[in-house]
């Protein structure tokens, strides 16, 4: 997949943005990334567009800005020259994709249909952008289209919101969920970037739904921890379920077998979206502890811990099933 394409899905959301004065667009940029959310799709719906995509790229050499609503090769090539590093289209148009492909710019074109996304995989692309997602049935219309195309991501716009970002984006095949709730236009206009900056903060809190899985406690040996496994069970009712490395006391408290990570145990921290998690984790500098990565048959990362402690704790965040 396009480097391009790949740091999109990273970041998950992707704001589409129809911006009427261009001197709003450095601002916006630095509130979008404030927020949490380095990227744009900037729509073609005003004659701003090109100057606007030509000043975030200035404000902001390090998001990633896109041209959206593009309807001719000639927008592509305007686009492109201000400096958008995708290309995004209401519909499947194979003009506007294949001039895409021959210039090297990734390409996600609208398509709601089977045959659609079969020219698509046809003209080697990875992603589609599936447009009006909501009017045209949505996850569930995604996830039974999606079957036949194992290779296919989609990028869904159209009716997403705040409520049912998360759960777009629990679903592996959906790449990104594009979206202008977080960008919208009055705000832009008002030059309000602070509440822009609240919204796209919340976007990203809904999107990686950070919760406290269970409580690790450290012990000094097996038997230390079956006392204290037990006597939590004794005391609470709580179920009894031993492992291999620890047992677990409920399903929210695990009693280690010996003296893990973290002074005094550790804190596990779920997210539906481990990788987008971990990719917004490290934008804000945090770092990871690459040894302690576990992974599942498949590859995918599972679980990784944090280099910091808290008050003695670990933290770890773990992949949501």
């Amino acid at each position: 997949m396009h480097t391009v394409l790949e740091a999109l899905g990273n970041i998950g959301i992707v704001p589409v943005i129809k911006i009427d004065d261009e001197a709003q667009a450095a601002a916006l940029a630095q509130a979008l990334i404030a927020g949490g959310i380095p990227c744009a799709e900037v729509t073609f719906r005003t004659t701003q567009a090109e100057e606007a995509i030509r000043r975030i790229r200035a404000a902001a050499p390090g998001m990633l800005v896109g041209a959206g609503t593009v309807l001719s090769t000639a927008q592509v090539d305007k686009a492109v020259s201000a400096g958008a590093q995708f290309i995004v289209s209401p519909g499947f148009n194979p003009q506007v994709v294949s001039h895409c492909i021959e210039r090297g710019i990734p390409v996600t074109p609208g398509c709601t249909t089977p045959t659609d996304m079969e020219r698509a995989l046809e003209l080697g692309l990875e992603v589609v952008k599936f447009f009006p997602a909501e009017p045209s049935g949505g996850l569930d219309y995604i996830k039974a289209v999606a079957a036949p195309f194992p290779t296919l991501k989609f990028m869904p716009t159209g009716g997403i919101h705040r409520g049912n970002l998360a759960r777009y984006l629990a679903y592996e095949k959906v790449l990104a969920c594009g979206g202008s709730w977080m960008v919208p236009a009055d705000l832009i206009n008002q030059g309000d970037f602070p509440a822009i900056t609240a919204l796209c903060t919340d976007a990203v809190q809904q999107a990686l739904g950070f919760s406290v899985v269970h409580w690790g406690i450290n012990t000094e040996n097996a038997e230390e921890a079956a006392q204290a496994a037990r006597r939590f069970s004794a005391l609470f009712g709580f179920s009894y379920k031993e492992g291999t490395g620890s047992i677990f006391a409920g399903e929210a408290l695990e009693v280690m077998k010996s003296l893990g990570l973290g002074k005094h145990g550790h804190i596990a921290i779920g997210t539906p979206s481990l990788p987008r998690a971990i990719s917004y984790l490290e934008r804000q500098g945090i770092r990871f502890n690459q040894d302690s990565i576990k992974r599942d048959p498949q590859g995918a990362v599972t679980l990784i811990y944090l280099q910091e402690e808290i008050t003695g704790f670990a933290l770890h965040l773990v992949q949501k099933k």
